[in-house]
């Protein structure tokens, strides 16, 4: 078929023929060898064309002079260019296969489309960020040359296309992924540990703006509302982390934002899972005059179980003495009021991993350019770019490792039973959260003592909630903090989670 297609081109508009590459292409099922042949014939085609044209163009100059232009219509490459036009959703869709070889053939096709100027390129741009981490270092460079001339000759595509680009990507890993109860991860698994998207984020980052937005968009995805799945959340995180930063503008500005999203999203998730609890009570009692007076009545006991969690808590941080007597207290007072339906606490703990996954990454970005936290609070976005023009002084030995969002997608808890155990960590999470909101902004307190007291508690809240690792981890305020990113995810994390 390749070779009549070859001689009459015409023939690929017929609907048999278009029907039959075109289920071969998008069937999961069919065989890879008719997949590779069909994009093969296609490759072919396109060659002969590119071959055909230059020869025309050849014999074109020979006659130039004695033709008039008016008679001369370019009816060839009108031709193939809506033949590609029918194939190519189709051939982008082979990028996803798992396949190497699939992906190489189908990757060659669109290489020839955009090298002839077949296809509007915007369309193609994010298949080919996705491309851009493909494990085969050929493959890459193709994809992301492909970009380069893209974006020589259509400033603003990349960009526009980036987020875009970095969803499809996942997919890609997801496909290439063998082993499916293993996490897809962001970054190469080499001894370089870049980023997977590294190059797009070369491309963006010497924009300002066009970079400034990328990295919203990318933090807007961590977002409760944007109800994205945890395994995307810690793709992402992980080029986050991994990015090729240059200057201290960069990740200052990552952390800004961190501490926005955090203070939003960490209110909207504590009021949530507040009015779970306190629905279901309602539901469960007729609220009365009398029981409300009864300190035993349900209504009561959640009452006082919000004041147990919250109040003697604070100001226990606020003198330092926190024992654990009084943090089991406070676990077994909101026990009594869960729902009987758990869906809301797997809920919490799901939303709850994009909060994780900030708050990691802060603290992993923290370490990894020494800042301090007071470094970290003066930064403003509006300032002039030249005071953060500075380089980074990246540590080595610094790697993201989020131990609670990895044993979480291990353990797949989104979909397993729930243990008494799992309430009782979700719960200590829970007020965990409760507390560090508590704190989240050290300069509402006045007095000298009352700020230090303030941050010892919200880096108490952060050490539990990022696993138990060495406070002074959360705690730095020298520039040069030497702490390892693997400390803060061991501790006692793994073993509440299972």
């Amino acid at each position: 078929l390749g070779f009549a297609f070859i001689q009459h081109p015409s023939l690929m508009f017929e609907q048999e023929v278009k029907t039959l590459y075109n289920s071969i292409l998008s069937d999961k099922n069919c065989s890879v060898n008719l997949k590779i042949q069909v994009l093969k014939n296609l490759q072919t085609y396109l060659q002969e064309e590119d071959t055909r044209m230059q020869q025309a163009d050849r014999d074109w100059k020979k006659v130039a002079k004695q033709e008039d232009l008016k008679e001369m219509g370019d009816i060839s490459s009108g031709m193939s260019s809506s033949i590609m036009q029918l194939y190519l959703k189709q051939v982008l869709e082979a990028f996803f296969h798992t396949q190497s070889s699939v992906r190489h053939f189908a990757l060659n096709v669109i290489a020839l489309t955009l090298n002839q100027g077949l296809i509007h390129p915007v369309q193609c741009v994010p298949y080919l960020i996705a491309m851009g981490t493909d494990p085969e270092p050929s493959m890459r460079n193709k994809a992301d040359q492909q970009l380069v001339e893209i974006d020589k000759k259509y400033a603003g595509f990349i960009h526009m296309k980036a987020v875009a680009g970095m969803k499809m990507s996942y997919q890609v890993q997801q496909a290439i992924n063998t082993c499916p109860q293993d996490p897809v991860r962001g970054f190469r698994h080499d001894e370089s540990s870049n980023a997977l998207c590294s190059h797009l984020y070369s491309m963006i980052r010497g924009n300002r703006q066009h970079r400034r937005a990328f990295l919203i968009s990318l933090l807007n995805l961590f977002d409760d509302t944007a109800k994205t799945e945890v395994n995307m959340l810690l793709y992402i995180a992980d080029n986050l982390a991994c990015f090729p930063y240059q200057t201290q503008e960069e990740p200052l500005f990552i952390m800004h934002h961190i501490d926005i999203t955090l203070s939003v999203s960490g209110s909207n998730l504590l009021q949530s899972f507040k009015e779970s609890m306190v629905k279901d009570k309602k539901k469960e009692t007729k609220p009365s005059s009398d029981e409300e007076t009864e300190s035993d009545s349900n209504s009561g006991s959640e009452s006082k179980s919000e004041e147990e969690a919250s109040k003697p808590r604070r100001l226990r941080k606020r003198v330092n003495s926190d024992s654990d007597s009084d943090e089991e207290n406070d676990i077994n007072a909101v026990m009594k009021c869960l729902p009987e339906n758990s869906a809301p606490l797997i809920e919490f703990a799901n939303v709850s991993q994009g909060i994780l996954l900030l708050l990691m990454l802060k603290q992993h970005l923290k370490n990894l350019c020494g800042f301090s936290d007071s470094k970290i609070q003066k930064y403003s976005p509006s300032e002039s770019a030249k005071v953060y023009d500075k380089a980074i002084n990246r540590k080595t030995g610094v790697y993201f490792h989020p131990k609670q969002t990895l044993d979480f997608l291990r353990s797949d808890m989104a979909n397993s039973k729930i243990t008494e155990e799992v309430k009782r960590s979700i719960v200590k999470q829970y007020l965990d959260f409760k507390l560090l909101m508590e704190h989240l902004d050290p300069d509402e307190e006045e007095e000298d003592g009352e700020v230090s007291a303030s941050t010892n508690a919200r880096n108490k809240a952060i050490t539990s909630l990022l696993g138990g690792g060495s406070p002074k981890n959360n705690a730095a305020e020298t520039e040069d903090d030497e702490s390892d990113g693997e400390d803060r995810g061991g501790g006692t994390s793994g073993v509440r989670r299972r």
